[in-house]
Formats: C-alpha cells, sequence, structure tokens
C-alpha cells in the first residue's frame, strides 16, 4: 500500500530531440550506461530491448561493497513513446537476491513541438519499506542524479541525427565505481552507508 505522505520526487528537463528517438535510448537497457552518472552501471546483462509492461532487463553492477552483482528490473509502465518505468530486485551475486522492494523509476516523454520532448523524470518510493523511504528522504536524496541523468540524456540527443542509437557504450572503470557515495551513489545525498546505495542504484537515474 502507498504512503500518503511519501509523494513521487519528479525532475523535468526539455530536450531537443522528437519523442521517438528518446523513448528508444529509455527502452534500451544497452543504453542506461550512457545516461548513468553513478560510475556503477557496468551494462546489460539482457539484450533485448524493452517491449511491453511485465519484460524484465538485467543490469550488471559494481559497487566497491559488494564488487560484482546485477539488478533485475522489472517492466510495470509501458506506452510507446509517452512513458516508460520499472522495480528493481535485487540480483544475481547480490546478498539481497530477490528481494524487490515496490519502489519504481520512471519517464515520462510530452512533446513540445515537431523536434523536441519534455522529459520528466520520476522516483517513486511511496511503495517501498520506511527504512528505504528514510534512507532517500523520500525520493529527494535522489533529485541531483535524476538532474544530471537529464543532462547526460540531453547531451546524448544533441550528437548529429542517428548518433544517439550508435554511439560507443560507456564502460565504467572500477576506480569510478569505488568513488565516495556522494558520486557513486549517482550522485545523491541522504544515503545511510553503502548497503542502501547498491540496493537503490538500478536505473540511469
Amino acid at each position: 500500500m502507498a504512503d500518503e505522505d511519501c509523494k513521487p520526487v519528479a525532475v523535468s528537463r526539455r530536450i531537443e530531440a522528437p519523442a521517438p528517438e528518446i523513448f528508444r535510448l529509455l527502452a534500451d537497457p544497452r543504453r542506461h550506461p550512457d545516461l548513468d552518472g553513478s560510475g556503477m552501471l557496468r551494462g546489460a546483462a539482457s539484450p533485448a530491448v524493452v517491449s511491453s509492461v511485465g519484460d524484465v532487463f538485467v543490469m550488471k553492477m559494481y559497487y566497491s561493497a559488494l564488487g560484482d552483482y546485477e539488478m533485475d528490473n522489472h517492466v510495470v509502465e509501458y506506452e510507446v513513446n509517452r512513458r516508460i518505468g520499472w522495480e528493481p530486485a535485487a540480483g544475481r551475486g547480490h546478498p539481497e537476491a530477490g528481494t524487490r522492494e515496490g519502489h519504481r523509476w520512471i519517464f515520462e516523454l510530452a512533446p513540445d513541438g515537431p523536434d523536441a520532448t519534455v522529459v520528466t523524470e520520476i522516483y517513486d518510493c511511496s511503495r517501498a519499506p520506511q527504512e528505504l523511504r528514510e534512507s532517500v528522504d523520500n525520493g529527494h536524496g535522489w533529485v541531483e542524479g535524476m538532474t544530471k541523468t537529464l543532462e547526460r540524456l540531453d547531451r546524448l540527443c544533441a550528437r548529429q541525427p542517428g548518433e544517439a542509437e550508435e554511439a560507443p557504450r560507456r564502460t565504467s572503470s572500477p576506480a569510478a565505481a569505488q568513488a565516495p557515495a556522494r558520486s557513486g551513489c549517482r550522485g545523491l545525498l541522504g544515503l545511510r552507508g553503502p548497503a542502501r546505495c547498491d540496493r537503490l542504484s538500478a536505473s540511469p537515474g
């Protein structure tokens, strides 16, 4: 049951690219490391592009306190060129494998003219346990990282037409992934220790 006192947190940015181009990036797990500012995403373990609610895509992760592990992301919202969202669950190599705590990452796309889109990233932890909500200040602790994700998305879309689909994948180095919690947890504050960081870092947010 959702906590009515814990409202979803949202960050928006107008990007000079049509919604279908942006949606293709968000629906392709192989591109998520290009959007992630933490250095924790190492790549997609499942290459398939998301195509419907019920899909599960697996991301390879690295965090200094755990080493290599995976997060299984369950797609819970999907509207072509308009909205996509998923719930992370701890996966292979994670000490809490199989745990799905109900928090969601969502992207909304609203066309703003023929060649621009207002992209809104939403973090919703209203269904998550109280401990998780408190650890991220009801989601407000993610705002800085969400802002950086949209900045990265904007830069990626600002390249020449077609380049966004073909750009080389960014590979996170172990050194980058071992950065302090302020930057290693996608630049977010309000986290209580490394265990909380690794449980939440499962999206380009």
